[in-house]
């Protein structure tokens, strides 16, 4: 039985159907996650080793290489980056595009096996190499806790309530904490004391380590009773470290340890992050979500419970949001949803004023019922309401009526013959179902390789082309089944009146004589319409050359960050100081809402599109707020002009937040050799050409500048007559200068270093190092450090060593002015010529990286799986018609879309992306589409016995309407679309492309299919 039949007669079946779309659709739409993008899987882990005093070459060379070495043995590793800095090793491992989520867990455990192997070869005194695989957690809400006046114990105490808290709302992954700051107990011993009486400093430290050890005193059986032994005598209170007995050195005189020391309590001092909120010291919230859920929802969850939990803050504290995915979510996916119910209205307009009342109802509940369906498949496949796929809905809305226009078309003009509904609908889906089902597969096709993209572009926008399998293949489905259930409800049972002569004629008016009159002419002419066609295509293709280039653009969020590199070197607290005067600089400006800052290292990652930038003492990162997107660019402007002008010595970088995948800097040129003096003098010169091309910012290097360091000159023969090594040497400056640790302090469930130093009166500065004395052990007394010193010398060293791939790397970093009026992609142009001319010495090349590198990556990932694509595609039409020659024909008209691409992305200004890439490759489904329909009217009619020319042009009328109406549909679906930052360039792209390729696919596919097959004019007149 014909489908169409079968759901015409059995309306049982059709209102099941019916229903379970609606009411399905409407549950599944509720129980949609919500996200802001769509997740991504951030394929990165980062190893980092701790190799105290160690120079950063030998941090590369002793720690940073070997692991490297053994890391690169994994099969699954595509590149690594590290950071060697004096003390500490930071391995970056970025794993291949083809791995995702459900294979990186048991990457990230043999990784940890193969880094946990090295540790022996590790020298000593390297710590055990910690890898972080958390890495690419999202920390969707980031709270700032912070206070006027408040010391940093009251905001901890807080805000370790507050985390608990929050850790108890459903849809909540993980709660972290950013500038927190590490407790201790310090112990200020006074070198004077020590001398007067003559202690040994090591003394002291092995007496607090044993005296709070934890230890077993094993146990005693009583009267058939286990009793444990606990001695007493661990320290149950800081006061009670005062009265630590230290022998003398006579062995009869006890010397408590408050009498040679001042013991507190207090903070870190020097502090590896810390973080602030207008201008108050601050402790941050990062909360992450479950996979899977309802942010918005969750983010209410969350705020009724700080609501709750409200009695517990002290007043004057404030926890307020630096960044609320929940809230940005719900206002984009409320955009969004409200730009799906314009398309959809605008739809249904122009079907009613087009197609008529009844069928412009008719296929308005289609469309509706089919968006529906396509929920109940979003809610099984796991795909969420996000910024891809609610576009994808609005991209996909002018197709969806394209099946049932053509179902529609066929049953109007099948009544108009005098056949029932039911025959014209039998007839229609009969003559259609198949062509329609290919084109459908077709159109879908040409999705396919934004689904099958292994790199993390591809996984951004995957969720496009899901989305567009679902509704598409939906629309048939319907299309053939309860469409003619629904045509025989509003258009009843029986057909149109027969009348005789024109009347009868169903092409007819002014819409369908000026449409024959223009087919006529261009068949006439054919080969100057050929060549009209050609040339307008050689000239867009020419002026492609003039359209701007872009990757993503920046986000619409209102907050734009500012990177702060001090010169390096710069102590973490001068960083500070001079990041609050920027801060009071941004808080004055106008429009803004909020500043907050984090110094030494950038923020928690709080999109996903965020990278955060690795630990420095020099660095710090603000974030700002301003009212709206349109203030920003001018707050950026005021604040930049004004820290430039004040903090000369500085380098900054204002930059949007990004939409899509990002990189440290637009521009990259990556120097990769040996000799740091080589690869310094090559960036030397990148770095020249950069700062001389106009539009060009925030010009730097990873290396950034060599800084100074003190060299004392031991003298080992002297040292060793008096009994002192170079340890001793090294543990006597670190406790002079910095503190050095010598034990631990137990309390409950924190354990606290114990810190011992000089007191503030005899703490040591650059002008009396030499003074400094030392304990000897041959003459069990304190003596000069000059004895063993011969002197001290100032040097320069690189602090900081990058490497890409085991190799040095240097890499010269550059954006886009944001006050110029240039695009990456056009800068990029200017510059690269200049930087490879360079002559580059052997043994040094360069490489480009930033948005060039990734824009490249992600279209070569999207072209390899193109050619399979469309081989499918070409295989389809070649099955459907049975012929090469046909499906030529429409093939032929495909590329004729640039000159509609061209001419809209000109016209409106818009830059051409990897989102305008994706609208191209869809306009090849709609114009295949299209071209099926008609190329299958052809056939119909020459089956049914017409003279070829006839049917060529009986069948370009009879379809002009429907592919006609399925083009101005999806024009005017995706026209919402242009005013928004992500998809304005795609929206160009398939508004002009598609309207203007549809006026040539009805010109050229019968010009074409003529010469193709050598048909001879005939005046349209004459039959």
């Amino acid at each position: 039985m014909n489908i169409a039949g079968y759901f015409v007669k059995n309306t049982i079946i059709s209102w099941m159907f019916t229903l379970i779309l609606l009411i399905g659709g409407a549950i599944s739409f509720m129980g949609l996650g919500q996200l802001e993008d769509p997740p991504f899987t951030i394929k990165d882990a980062v190893v980092v080793t701790m190799y105290q005093g160690a120079t950063s070459t030998e941090v590369e060379e002793e720690v940073t290489y070997p692991i490297e070495k053994a890391i690169q043995a994994l099969p699954y590793v595509d590149y690594i980056t590290s950071l060697s800095t004096p003390g500490m090793s930071q391995i970056t491992v970025t794993m291949k595009n083809i791995y995702g989520p459900d294979q990186l867990p048991q990457i990230w455990d043999e990784l940890r096996r193969k880094v946990g192997d090295m540790k022996s070869q590790l020298p000593p005194g390297v710590s055990t190499p910690l890898v972080n695989d958390d890495f690419g957690d999202v920390y969707g809400i980031m709270y700032m806790v912070s206070g006027e006046n408040y010391a940093y114990k009251n905001l901890q105490d807080y805000v370790d309530y507050v985390k608990r808290e929050i850790e108890l709302v459903p849809g909540v992954g993980k709660v972290t904490l950013a500038g927190e700051q590490s407790e201790q107990v310090f112990i200020e011993i006074s070198l004077q004391k020590l001398a007067t009486f003559n202690l040994d400093p090591a003394l002291i430290t092995s007496l607090l380590n044993s005296q709070n050890m934890v230890t077993s005193a094993g146990n005693i059986q009583i009267a058939g009773d286990q009793l444990t032994i606990r001695p007493t005598g661990a320290f149950r209170s800081v006061e009670q470290l005062g009265e630590l007995i230290i022998p003398g050195t006579g062995g009869d005189k006890l010397i408590y340890l408050k009498d040679v020391a001042t013991i507190s309590r207090g903070y870190q001092e020097i502090p590896t992050n810390l973080v602030s909120y207008n201008q108050n010291q601050a402790i941050n919230i990062g909360v992450s979500f479950t996979s899977g859920v309802n942010v918005v929802e969750v983010g209410k969850l969350i705020e009724t419970k700080l609501n709750e939990i409200d009695y517990a803050r002290p007043a004057g504290m404030t926890i307020e949001s630096m960044y609320n995915q929940p809230q940005e979510v719900d206002k984009s996916v409320s955009s969004f949803v409200w730009n799906l119910v314009l398309a959809v209205a605008i739809v249904i307009v122009v079907l009613l004023i087009f197609m008529g009342l009844k069928s412009g109802i008719l296929i308005g509940l289609i469309l509706f019922l089919t968006c529906l369906g396509t929920f109940i498949l979003m809610k099984q496949a796991e795909i969420e309401l996000q910024r891809i796929s609610l576009g994808a809905l609005i991209i996909a809305l002018g197709m969806l009526v394209d099946n049932a226009i053509v179902v529609v078309e066929g049953i109007l003009m099948g009544r108009k013959k005098g056949l029932s509904t039911l025959e014209a609908a039998k007839e229609i889906v009969g003559q259609t179902m198949w062509p329609l089902l290919a084109a459908t597969i077709i159109a879908i096709t040409a999705f396919a390789p934004i689904g099958l993209s292994p790199d993390s572009t591809g996984e951004f926008a995957g969720s496009l082309f899901w989305v567009l399998l679902f509704s598409l293949f939906l629309s048939w489905v319907t299309a053939i089944t309860i469409t003619p259930f629904f045509a025989q409800l509003f258009f009843g049972k029986e057909g149109d009146a027969q009348t005789e002569g024109d009347d009868n004629d169903p092409y007819k008016g002014a819409f369908f004589n000026a449409y024959k009159t223009l087919l006529d002419f261009c068949l006439r002419f054919k080969w100057p319409t050929l060549i009209i066609v050609v040339s307008l295509f050689v000239v867009s293709v020419y002026g492609f050359g003039s359209v701007k280039q872009s990757f993503f653009p920046p986000s619409s969020t209102p907050i734009f960050l500012v990177d702060v590199w001090m010169p390096e070197g710069t102590d973490i607290r001068e960083t500070n100081e001079s990041v609050g005067k920027i801060e009071q600089m941004a808080i004055a400006t106008d429009a803004v809402e909020f500043v907050s800052s984090s110094v030494g290292k950038g923020f928690q990652r709080f999109m996903l599109t965020y990278a955060p930038e690795k630990s420095y003492g020099s660095y710090a990162q603000m974030a700002v707020r301003t009212t709206n997107p349109e203030t920003a660019a001018a707050a950026m402007s005021s604040l930049r002009k004004q820290v430039e002008m004040e903090f000369p010595q500085a380098q900054f970088k204002f930059k949007n937040l990004e939409i899509g995948p990002s990189t440290d800097a637009k521009i990259e040129a990556r120097i990769s050799g040996s000799d740091p003096d080589v690869l310094r003098s090559i960036a030397a010169e990148v770095t020249h050409i950069f700062n001389q091309t106009p539009g060009t910012v925030n010009v730097r290097h990873d290396w950034r500048d060599r800084v100074k360091y003190i060299e004392p000159n031991f003298n080992e023969t002297q040292a060793r007559r008096l009994g002192i090594n170079k340890s001793d040497v090294d543990q006597t400056l670190e406790f002079a200068f910095a503190g050095t640790n010598i034990g631990l302090y137990r309390e409950g469930t924190t354990l606290l270093p114990i810190v011992g130093r000089l007191p503030q009166a005899e703490r040591i500065d650059i002008d009396s190092l030499e003074s400094l004395r030392i304990w000897s052990p041959s003459l069990e007394t304190f003596i000069p450090i000059q004895q063993v010193i011969n002197d001290f010398s100032v040097k320069f060293e690189d602090p900081i060593i990058q490497r890409r791939d085991k190799k040095r790397t240097l890499t010269i970093f550059a954006d886009a002015d944001f006050e110029h009026d240039i695009l990456p992609a056009e800068l990029f142009s200017v510059l690269k010529p200049q930087i490879d001319a360079l002559d580059m010495p052997s043994g040094y090349e360069l490489q480009w990286g930033g948005e060039y590198e990734s824009s490249g990556d992600a279209q070569a990932a999207l072209f390899a799986s193109l050619p399979m694509g469309y081989l499918i595609m070409f295989l389809i039409t070649v099955f459907l018609f049975n012929s090469v020659k046909k499906p030529l024909v429409i093939w032929c008209c495909v590329p004729l879309a640039m000159i509609g691409i061209t001419s809209g992305l000109l016209f409106l200004g818009k830059p051409f992306g990897f989102m305008a890439l994706l609208g191209m490759l869809s306009l090849s489904g709609m114009l295949l589409k299209n071209g099926i329909v008609l190329l299958d009217q052809i056939n119909t009619e020459i089956e049914a016995g017409k003279e070829i020319y006839q049917a060529v042009f009986d069948s370009a009328v009879s379809r002009v309407r429907p592919v006609c109406m399925a083009a101005v549909t999806t024009i005017l679906g995706v026209a919402p679309l242009i005013s928004d930052v992500f998809f304005e360039s795609m929206a160009a792209v398939v508004m002009f492309g598609l309207g203007v390729a549809t006026v040539l696919t009805l010109i050229i596919v019968p010009v074409l299919y003529v010469i193709f097959f050598k048909v001879s004019y005939r005046d349209y007149k004459q039959f």
